[in-house]
């Protein structure tokens, strides 16, 4: 199958009609078409298919137990209405490289496999990288039973449902040791490459970011017969903790989004009793980072106070400064650059990565692919065909380099 065909047969899963976006969720019906998709990738090609105990999904060329593995892949699951090329680019473009070595008559020296991690996106249950964090023992398994999306369905429960073991869940050092890399493209989510006119670029490092829940509680009551200055409305807290996070993340060279919100009653004739926010912030230090989140917290409990709203903040993830592996990721670039010549600009990226998460256990690098828009996380996402398929080309150097003799 060609990359068109592929991109065609998924773009449709999952969509939405009314926002033309994307609701792949984890262990629901959208997911469950996207794993069936990748289950018959993997058998048309006559690659070896399995599922692990975290529900990530690998296709194999070669014996897996033969050790030093070079691995490529990313995940299928979305944002609330995210865009169609976040995780899947890098899907569909490593079954397309596998066929394109093969059109070459490529020799391959190492095991080769495409993998699907599982709830990458955190959409569900409000953690990213759930499948990633498991196998890496970067969340264990009482943490994600704990796990429950917003309809009070827990991890398991969900698991359970979808046809998975929820009680297999948890660390999986022996199929980490079986890899010797891991290499993860993704389409762009800025503009660096546009601007510099690059269809690909490698990734240099993951900015530390995590995600904070701000609960401010007040008081319910009537809005139209409640006094303005009898009023503890914590929405008034809330909104001006917003503009808070802006300030901050100006100052700082950063980024901070309070993307989220929970209200309750939720009524509009109704002065709310809690408004639950939470807070994504990301910057390229960690000593910028804590700056940020330390003065947002500071203003908004100065705001609680000065309303009468009690406030508490929880951290609910973080992910630290993830530098890639220098060696890899100098590799990348003296395979992409032996014929040309050309020096393939490398990037640094505020969104966090299954490549990331596994940095930590195994040698891990990033390709990125041209996105013109800078728009990711949404259904103006983009990547033309062109610089998709030289995104192909370029991942099919790297397995080729790797994993060829």
């Amino acid at each position: 199958m060609t990359f068109h065909s592929m991109w065609a047969e998924l773009l449709p899963v999952g969509r939405s009609s009314a926002s033309g976006g994307y609701r792949r969720y984890a262990w629901t019906g959208a997911d469950a078409d996207c794993r069936a998709w990748f289950k018959e990738q993997a058998e048309a090609r006559g690659l070896t298919y399995e599922v692990d105990r975290n529900g990530n999904q690998w296709a194999w060329l070669g014996d897996p137990a033969a050790g030093d593995a070079v691995v490529t892949g990313s995940h299928l699951d979305s944002v609330p209405d995210g865009g169609a090329f976040d995780g899947p680019l890098g899907v569909v473009s490593s079954f397309a490289a596998l066929d394109e070595l093969r059109d070459r008559g490529a020799r391959f020296a190492k095991p080769l496999a495409i993998t699907n991690f599982g709830d990458e996106e955190g959409a569900r249950f409000g953690l990213a990288c759930v499948g990633s964090r498991l196998t890496a023992g970067q969340l264990t398994v009482e943490q994600a039973h704990r796990l429950t999306d917003g309809e009070g369905v827990t991890l398991p429960r969900a698991m359970e449902a979808a046809g998975y073991d929820p009680e297999a869940i948890g660390p999986d050092p022996e199929r980490l040791a079986r890899i010797g890399a891991f290499v993860e493209l993704h389409v762009e989510q800025g503009r660096a490459l546009d601007l510099s006119g690059d269809r690909v670029g490698i990734a240099s490092a993951i900015w530390p970011h995590g995600r904070w829940r701000f609960d401010f509680r007040g008081e319910a009551n009537h809005a139209g017969t409640t006094r303005l200055v009898d009023r503890r409305d914590p929405m008034l807290s809330y909104a001006e903790t917003v503009l808070a996070a802006r300030r901050e993340a100006e100052l700082a060279g950063a980024v901070a989004t309070f993307g989220k919100i929970s209200v309750e009653p939720n009524g509009v004739n109704a002065i709310p009793s809690l408004v639950r926010g939470w807070l994504d912030s990301r910057a390229a230090d960690q000593e910028t980072l804590d700056t940020v989140v330390t003065g947002v917290e500071k203003a908004a409990r100065e705001y609680a106070a000065a309303h009468g709203v009690d406030l508490d903040v929880a951290r609910e993830s973080f992910t630290p400064v993830v530098e890639f592996d220098h060696a890899l990721r100098d590799e990348l670039a003296r395979i992409l650059g032996q014929d040309t010549e050309l020096t393939v600009p490398v990037l640094g990226t505020g969104a966090g990565h299954d490549a990331g998460i596994l940095s930590g256990s195994i040698p891990t690098a990033m390709l990125f692919v041209r996105n013109p828009t800078g728009v990711s996380h949404s259904p103006a996402e983009f990547a033309a065909e062109d610089d998709c398929l030289a995104g192909v080309t370029a991942l099919a150097d790297v397995l080729e380099g790797l994993a060829c003799r």
